[in-house]
């Protein structure tokens, strides 16, 4: 696996190979079900989950009614307060804006904390094009760089790996890129975080420049949050001279106040724990402590066209927790790397496809990334209806439509390969419409029951090649109903007769 997601297959072509690796899906099964455990403990101590969680979502929908106007709060907040801020429309201009930044300071080397937006840009890549190293600090995202392999999990970017396989990568890593793997390594929890710790401190003892992303941005006070578990972000946002913050526009909260919300429900869903063990904040430069310079990086990137789409803007409520990865039966065998982002999961088969726009065959494939179980819906913190927005999604890939891309409105025409799919839909569009027709047509399918095939010929043979078709019964429920339920002969059926939707009261009668 290279270090970039550029030119990743299809999701079905991509899962197709992951899905045969053991061992990939034996380290994902075990992990998964324990995070998910642990969180169902961790939430289940609060009786007013369910109401921090609707408060969650409220103060993130309030805030993207009224993000213009927060976000000018915000600059003028890290101004005031000795910072400055930039902003980004996209990937290649806050990699620019980046990479000027640590130029200025004549250093070549950089070290980050781990960021999913920094992910989203390909950063790293862009740095090390410039002639500048960056070096994760994050132990599970340090693992990552050093197989020179892909982040798989929002929030343990190694989980696809085993205690075994970091082993080895430490072994035959760490020497090429600092201080090497102490001798005899064993794959001890104990002894790989040990190693881990010591080829870091280098690094952070040294390094002049600092690159963050953030949890939060607070609009009043132009405050900064990093919530982490291990201290390497605290590290990072306090020895460097110099500090560079990308972050997405959709991370600002209006108040400290409801900030508090998200410091119940992010430890909580994440990491299954009551608060985390390290919660940073940073407001501009404060003389003799911290960093001397900082500087925000505002980043848009297809934040804004996400905006304008109201079913799909809920996406951006997202707080990355990946509690939803945790319990995707699609996930858990498909593994991350077959998503072709940096967003994996059920979060990433909405927001890619809505940040990058159904631009090419990976994009278009992510709504179907997904077996609707809704269980991504039910642990999401603010509430997101990803089943709701995958749908929506899929109606776009095959229907086409208006949308926004680089804040322009477009006509987004049906991806290919969907011809079938568009006629099968509205056909039965047609026949819902047809009471009569409908049926009729069940019906036919209830006598000619013993001549349907168990697997779809042609073009429908890759949706039942894993699954059997379902068995129509001898009988549709308006005739059992008529048949069982029914008044005198002659009298028409329940729903049969009067408009659809329409009660079996008079129109004016009390409900």
């Amino acid at each position: 696996m290279s270090g970039t997601y550029l030119g990743m297959p299809a999701f079905p072509r991509a899962a197709a190979v992951s899905t045969r690796d053991g061992q990939l899906r034996a380290n994902l099964t075990h992990a998964t079900h324990t995070i998910r455990d642990k969180r169902a403990r961790a939430v289940a101590e609060l009786d007013d989950w369910a109401q921090l969680r609707a408060a969650g979502a409220a103060v993130k929908d309030r805030t993207l009614r009224h993000l213009d106007r927060y976000l000018e709060q915000l600059e003028a907040a890290v101004v005031a307060a000795g910072g400055r801020v930039h902003w980004a429309a996209d990937a290649a201009e806050a990699n620019r804006i980046v990479t000027e930044l640590v130029r200025e300071t004549g250093e070549r080397e950089v070290v980050k904390v781990k960021s999913m937006a920094t992910q989203e840009i390909g950063l790293n890549e862009a740095l090390e094009r410039a002639g500048i190293r960056a070096y994760e600090t994050d132990l599970a995202e340090l693992i990552v760089q050093l197989g020179e392999d892909l982040p798989s999990h929002i929030l343990v970017p190694a989980i696809h790996r085993n205690r075994a396989e970091i082993r080895d990568i430490f072994r035959r890593e760490m020497g090429r890129w600092g201080r090497p793997a102490p001798e005899g390594l064993s794959d001890a929890p104990a002894a790989l975080a040990e190693a881990a710790r010591l080829h870091l401190r280098e690094k952070f003892l040294t390094a002049k420049v600092g690159i963050s992303g953030a949890n939060f941005m607070v609009a009043e006070t132009g405050t900064l949050v990093v919530v982490e578990s291990e201290g390497n972000g605290r590290m990072c946002l306090t020895l460097p001279e110099t500090l560079i913050s990308v972050v997405g526009i959709e991370k600002v909260v209006p108040t400290w106040r409801d900030l508090e919300i998200f410091l119940q429900l992010l430890p909580r869903s994440s990491t299954a724990e009551r608060m985390n063990p390290y919660t940073s904040t940073w407001t501009g430069t404060v003389d003799g402590d911290g960093p001397r310079t900082f500087h925000l990086v505002l980043l848009d990137n297809g934040r804004t066209d996400t905006l304008a789409d109201t079913v799909g803007r809920q996406a951006l409520r997202c707080i990355r927790c990946s509690a939803c990865l945790n319990v995707c039966p699609v996930y858990e065998r498909a593994g991350g790397h077959a998503y072709g982002s940096p967003y994996p999961g059920p979060i990433g088969a909405i927001l890619t496809p809505q940040l990058r726009g159904l631009s090419g065959p990976l994009e278009e494939s992510l709504p179907y990334a997904s077996s609707l179980c809704g269980a991504c819906y039910e642990v999401c913190p603010v509430a997101i209806d990803i089943p709701e927005v995958l749908v929506h999604l899929r109606e776009r890939v095959v229907e086409g439509g208006p949308g926004v891309r680089g804040g322009a409105r477009v006509v987004l025409k049906p991806a290919k390969g969907h011809a079938a799919e568009r006629a099968a839909m509205r056909a039965a569009a047609w026949a819902f419409d047809h009471p009569g027709v409908l049926r009729r047509g069940m019906r036919l399918a209830a006598r000619t029951r013993g001549l349907h095939p168990r697997r779809l010929p042609g073009p429908g043979r890759a949706w039942s090649q894993a699954r059997d078709l379902p068995v129509v019964p001898a009988e549709s429920f308006r005739d059992w109903w008529r048949r069982t339920r029914g008044g005198p002969a002659g009298q028409p059926s329940y729903g049969e007769g009067r408009g659809e939707g329409q009660s079996s009261r008079g129109e004016g009668e009390a409900k």
